[in-house]
Order: structure tokens, then sequence, then C-alpha cells
């Protein structure tokens, strides 16, 4: 992250130095004053210019005008007023850095110089001077104003920024909000499939007890009323995870996600322009539901990362080995383009939150211009030794 500079995360360095100069040409003028001697006139008029100094730490424009002054009167006397013009411009500059309008401050010292040259004169070097003098006004005035602007720039790329990160944090939230209430659907969908299985298997074996069996009877009875309410219960669920989120009977058309759907997947992509290379060597054996759907979901996430952000071929490898399920994704990053994790990695973050649901295991990143997605889970949903 760059630093800003000094004077930017500190302004009053440049206030306070610009009054320090003010001071200084003051300290000279009174100096020279000392040891050349000087009438009263030309003291008073020295005093006016260091008065209207300290006047402008409180009182900007006042202190300007007084400053400006004093620079018209010291020329009156008779006495080079260079170290008073210092002063004014020193004052000016520090009045347009801390907000002042830099056209009407430096028009007001320009003025007082000017008529000095006009009216009164009578300084060492003439023309020549006096025009440096009157140049020399409009660029501290100038000077200023374009540092006090590339402070407020500055100022508002920061603001820009900490707003950036937190917008980015609440985004990440409203995402991992978001996802979890997705899983939380999916699931449901797997519970009320698998509890309506098993009121269905109640029922059969309800129907072969033999007469004599009453009591089994009656205990599988209640077995499958509670299996029913267990359905109704879940039906209200349902109806409160999707109030609002989906378009009314979108979702609840869309069939539960499975490893069966992988095909049909893979397929939709190719359909839009992905080219996909697939090893599908899925488990021969039983794999617990919510595993199934959130291979699923890996897998979409990652080939849409690889649509979005890469190039070339997306390959796609799931298979078993050591009794794990084992999935990768990867596909070359886009030249000019950021890998999914080096952005805001949003779906990264739902898809950690999947595979944690069912006691995965995922890695993500990018490695030698490829971008890699592993996950490896157990088929019955345990917890990963």
């Amino acid at each position: 992250m760059v630093t800003a500079p000094l004077w930017i995360r500190r302004p009053k360095v440049l206030h306070l130095a610009a009054y320090s100069f003010a001071a200084l040409s003051f300290a000279g003028q009174v100096v020279a004053l000392l040891v050349r001697g000087s009438d009263r006139a030309t003291a008073l008029s020295v005093l006016l210019a260091g008065a209207g100094v300290v006047l402008s730490w409180w009182r900007p424009w006042a202190g300007l005008v007084v400053t400006g002054a004093a620079s018209f009167a010291v020329t009156a006397v008779g006495q080079d007023p260079l170290s008073v013009w210092m002063m004014a411009v020193f004052v000016l500059f520090s009045l347009t850095f801390r907000g002042g309008h830099p056209v009407a401050a430096t028009l007001v010292v320009a003025a007082f110089f000017l008529g000095t040259f006009m009216t009164v004169g009578g300084f060492r070097g003439g023309a020549t001077v006096g025009t440096a003098a009157l140049f020399f006004a409009i660029g501290g005035g100038a000077t200023g104003f374009a540092l006090r602007v590339h402070r407020d720039h500055w100022s508002m790329l920061e603001e820009r920024a900490e707003t950036a990160v937190a917008m980015r944090e609440i985004e990440a939230t409203r995402r991992v909000a978001e996802e979890r209430l997705r899983i939380a659907r999916d699931l449901h969908d797997v519970i009320g499939h698998q509890v309506a299985l098993l009121s269905m298997h109640l029922g059969t074996a309800e129907i072969g007890l033999p007469d004599t069996a009453a009591a089994s009877r009656d205990a599988l009875v209640a077995a499958r009323a509670s299996a029913r309410t267990v359905i109704v219960e879940s039906q209200r669920i349902l109806v409160l995870l999707r109030r609002g989120n989906d378009p009314p009977g979108a979702e609840a058309l869309r069939p539960v996600p499975a490893l069966s759907g992988l095909e049909s997947l893979i397929a939709s992509f190719a359909s839009i322009g992905l080219d996909v290379r697939t090893d599908l060597a899925l488990p021969a054996g039983p794999v617990e539901p919510s595993v199934g759907m959130t291979i699923y979901r890996v897998v979409q996430e990652a080939l849409t990362n690889a649509y979005r952000h890469g190039e070339g071929t997306a390959t796609v490898d799931i298979g078993e080995a050591g009794g794990r399920i084992h999935v990768t994704v990867e596909n070359d990053i886009a030249p000019g383009r950021r890998a999914p994790g080096t952005g805001g990695g949003l779906g990264l973050v739902g898809m950690r939150e999947r595979v944690s649901s069912s006691n995965g295991r995922m890695t993500a990143g990018a490695e030698d211009g490829r971008f890699r997605v592993r996950a490896e889970f157990s088929p019955r949903g345990e917890v990963l030794r």
C-alpha cells in the first residue's frame, strides 16, 4: 500500500513552514533595520507587516490585507520592500493552501505590489524586481492552491479506498448469507426427499406385517405420522426460505443438484462456448445426497469462474481414491484478467461454505498460470481425518 507523503498526512507541516519562513523574513528585516539604522516610520511599517503575519494565523484574509498594505508602506518610506513582500507571499501561500479562494487572494497581494510599483516605487532593481515580485506573488498563490488540490485529491482516493474495502466486506457478508440460505434450501430438498422415502418404506413395512403384529403396526403408524409431520413442517420452512428471493415457482421446479446432473451441467457450459475436457469416474457406491449436491455446486462455480476469467480448455476431473472423492477443476488464466482469488473472490467464499457444510476440504488458487480448485469429500459426508 502506498503511504501518503508527510505533508498530506499532516497538512499543518506546510502551514507551519510558510509561517516559519515568514518569521525568518521578518527577523531578517528587523536585523537589517538595527544594523543600518532606521527612522520611526520604517520601523512601524515593518512591525505592521509582522502584525499582519500574526493576524493571518487567526484571520487569514485580514492578515493578508495588512501584510500587503505593509509592503506599500515600507516602499513609501523609501525602504527596500523585498523582505516584506516575501512575508506577504508566504501568508498568501498559507491562505490558499488552507482553502482560501486562490484568485481573490492573489489579486489582493498583486494589487498592493502593482500599486507600489506604479505609485511610490523607489526600490532597488526597478521594473525588473517589481515584475519578478508580481509573478512571485502569483506563483505563491498558485502553489498553495495546487498543493491543496493535490491533498484533497489524495484524501478523496483514500476515502474511496476505505469505502471500497467496507463495501467489499459488506458484499462478502451478503454473499455468504445468500450462499448459506441456498445451502439450507438444497439441504431441505435432500432431507425432504429422504423423509418421503422413509415414509414410503414404513408404509410398505406396515402392509407386510401379519395380523397378529398389532403392536408393531401401531408403532409403524406412529412413525409414518411423525414422518408426515416432518414433511409438512419442512414445507413451511421451504416457503419461508424461498420467499422474496427466487422467481415464483422457478426454484421449486428446479431438480435437486446431484452427481447424476454433472454431465448436463457441463454440457450447458459447452453450449455457451466454454471448452471443457472431463474425466468423470463417479463413485460406484452410495454417496450421501448432500455430498453429491456440494460436488455439483463446486463444479458449477468453478466452471463459471473459468468462463469469466479464463481462456482455452477447462478440465474437470472427478474420481474416488482411498475412500475419498476427489474433485479438480482448472483452467488457464486469460492475459490481462485477474484470477478469481485475486479480486473480490466472493464466489470462492460460497464455495468454501458449501464444502465445509459437507465436512470436505477445499483449496483454490493460481499456480503456473492456471487457476485450480481442488476438493475432497467422504462419500458418506463424514469428517475427513
